[in-house]
């Protein structure tokens, strides 16, 4: 295996605390010199469905092969399987929940593992330090997911958690209040408005398009539509949270 250029990690734990620098410090005990790059750390917190949204979109978008170490895990600690997954180049790790189901929705050629190994200590509810991290890195070293420092058996699409995704509602917000949805722009007419809460929401191509104060959707840099208020907050000024539904009400 062509060991891959990167890890990025994608985790619902925010910058506080010491889960991020856990999780890092093993990374550079066990993958020396490969970088680790914090992508995100507020992705939907316990909420596996838009997460994934979000995930499948940024892996869209990135430069591969890289490994991805994704930790949006409430059901830590629970039967839910920990999971190696081969998708659109890249490698996941991270559990099986439901968050990998729109990015392999995605790519007919995906594979999956569920990870056998565990090591010597592992906490109950610590699985992205004791095992996703570890794992991660030894992938980032070139292993493959059948290794024993894995020790990866095949898992079946049948298997998997994968539950249909509402991409009509919003997935995230971000620190300017803007509404990122999972609907592809792709997907959409030229012409097509959304709204929220009855609100039609017109689009524009960029914020200075648009008087200060009004609000519209745009093709974000994601390819996602978004909703956003130019100079303003579109979560404030429209009662924006993730899961609100999203109307296209025209094209």
């Amino acid at each position: 295996m062509v060991p891959p250029v990167m890890i990025l990690l994608f985790t619902d734990f925010g910058l506080a605390g010491p889960y991020v620098g856990q999780m890092k410090a093993v990374l550079a005990a066990q993958a020396p010199g490969v970088p680790a790059i914090d992508l995100m750390h507020d992705a939907p917190a316990f909420r596996p469905g838009p997460a994934g949204l979000l995930l499948a979109a940024l892996l869209a978008a990135a430069p591969g092969p890289s490994v991805w170490l994704c930790v949006v895990d409430p059901g830590v600690g629970t039967a839910r399987r920990p999971l190696v997954v081969h998708c659109a180049g890249h490698w996941l790790v991270g559990p099986d929940n439901g968050l990998f189901a729109p990015a392999l929705r995605a790519d007919a050629g995906w594979r999956a593992w569920e990870i056998g190994w565990r090591p010597p200590r592992l906490s109950a509810s610590f699985h992205g330090r004791d095992v996703f991290a570890p794992v991660a890195a030894r992938l980032a070293g070139g292993a493959e997911p059948t290794h024993p420092a894995i020790a990866g058996t095949p898992a079946d699409a049948d298997s998997l958690v994968r539950p249909a995704a509402d991409p009509a509602r919003v997935i995230y917000l971000d620190a300017f209040g803007n509404a990122m949805t999972g609907l592809p722009v792709a997907d959409l007419a030229p012409e097509a408005a959304l709204a929220v809460g009855g609100r039609p929401l017109p689009r524009a191509e960029t914020f200075g398009a648009v008087p200060d104060g009004t609000a519209f959707w745009y093709r974000n840099s994601l390819d996602l539509a978004e909703i956003a208020v130019n100079r303003g907050s579109a979560a404030a000024t429209l009662g924006l949270d993730i899961g609100t539904p999203v109307a296209i009400i025209k094209g």
